[in-house]
């Protein structure tokens, strides 16, 4: 029996499959991967389980139809985790109020893979010159697993694809890249009341801030992008931990920051050109440091706004392409030489806070946006 889009995402929403960096929060995506198995498999669809991680997390891939080139219709199945304290709704239910649908990852982004696979279900293979590929992607709220083992297989072919996280179904063809790293100090602890029995990790640490923040201001002025309502590259520091008690010389400190990258800027040269000015910053000062990967990161999309695939989800939304600051999994798809565009239903500003929803109002024009980039690019004129 064929399923409709609300039922399906009902059954998407219903399967818990959090990520997260912390393992007491991370539940796996096993059983909403074997839900899109088993519907796209009803459909027709040659499906394939990718193992990421164990027998827990997975990539699904379906395909409809043969043929070079193809479609890409794509999604993570995972979420983040939850406040359940501040949530008004139950986060694994659908509930409807106010032209609204409440529910964890109804809008970033299970919801648009239900929509993807109701419109897919209207066509068959016979019917296409080009495959239907639906795409459902492991930890990509964490660490994007999912995007590095389609990578490192490199056995997805395709000649476009979008990607429906929460744009408003503005068409996003550029965005920034991202990591996270810690910056641990370690020096030797002694009793404060001579300085010479310790070699303060604090001390040192003030000066690999400094060095932090003076990095940042030579990237914002080298870097330029006016695109972005953010138009230069990004660092924050965001935690810092040190010490034990005032009147100990502190043994070891740390600080943890983000940065994200312009699309044209090369990630990793950037982080190694960081741990470079912050390995001669401390520099015969008898400190250790140790770099601490937090998220490896991804660097930043940029598909030309002459692809095609720009071109036409621009005239299917009547929208102008656009650049956000925050990141996907775009950029790995786009090293498999997939021409990538960020596009779905729901808001950004939506995405990771309770009471998450889509808006009614967003589901119609989805629907007819996917319609229109399939008979576009798969089916037989």
């Amino acid at each position: 029996m064929k399923l409709d889009w609300r039922e399906m995402m009902h059954g998407l929403i219903s399967a818990p499959s959090m990520s997260s960096v912390s393992p007491q929060f991370d539940t796996g995506n096993r059983e909403v991967s074997e839900r899109l198995a088993n519907w796209l498999r009803d459909l027709g669809f040659e499906v394939r389980l990718q193992a990421v991680e164990g027998d827990e997390k997975f990539n699904v891939i379906a395909t409809l139809g043969r043929g070079e080139g193809g479609l890409v219709l794509a999604g993570h199945t995972d979420t983040v985790p939850y406040d359940e304290d501040r949530w008004n709704f139950d986060p694994f239910d659908i509930s409807e109020r106010d032209n609204r649908l409440y529910g964890l990852g109804t809008c970033d982004m299970k919801g648009f893979l239900a929509l993807a696979i109701d419109v897919a279900s209207r066509y068959r293979a016979e019917d296409l010159k080009e495959p239907i590929i639906i795409l459902g992607t492991a930890d990509e709220e964490s660490s994007m697993a999912g995007g590095k083992a389609l990578v490192a297989e490199h056995s997805l072919r395709a000649r476009c694809a979008v990607i429906g996280e929460p744009t408003s179904l503005r068409p996003v063809h550029l965005h920034k890249g991202i990591y996270m790293e810690g910056v641990r100090v370690t020096g030797r602890s002694g009793h404060s009341s001579d300085p010479s029995l310790g070699n303060n990790a604090l001390d040192g640490l003030h000066r690999v801030i400094g060095e932090l923040l003076a990095f940042r201001e030579r990237l914002q002025a080298e870097h330029r992008e006016s695109a972005f309502h953010v138009p230069y590259p990004t660092l924050n520091l965001g935690h810092v931990h040190g010490g034990d008690n005032p009147n100990r010389i502190c043994p070891q400190a740390e600080v943890h920051f983000d940065l994200r990258t312009l699309p044209d800027m090369d990630l990793e040269a950037t982080k190694q050109a960081l741990r470079d000015r912050v390995n001669l910053t401390l520099e015969g000062s008898g400190l250790d440091v140790e770099f601490l990967p937090l998220f490896e990161g991804v660097g930043g999309l940029n598909t030309p706004e002459d692809a095609e695939i720009v071109k036409v989800v621009c005239e299917l939304t009547g929208r102008e392409p656009e650049a956000v600051a925050f990141s996907t999994e775009g950029p790995f798809l786009q090293s498999l030489d997939i021409d990538t565009v960020i596009v779905g239903p729901g808001d950004i500003a939506q995405a990771h806070q309770p009471d998450e929803y889509l808006d009614l109002g967003t589901v119609q024009p989805t629907l007819d946006m996917i319609d229109g980039l399939i008979q576009r690019f798969c089916v037989k004129k």
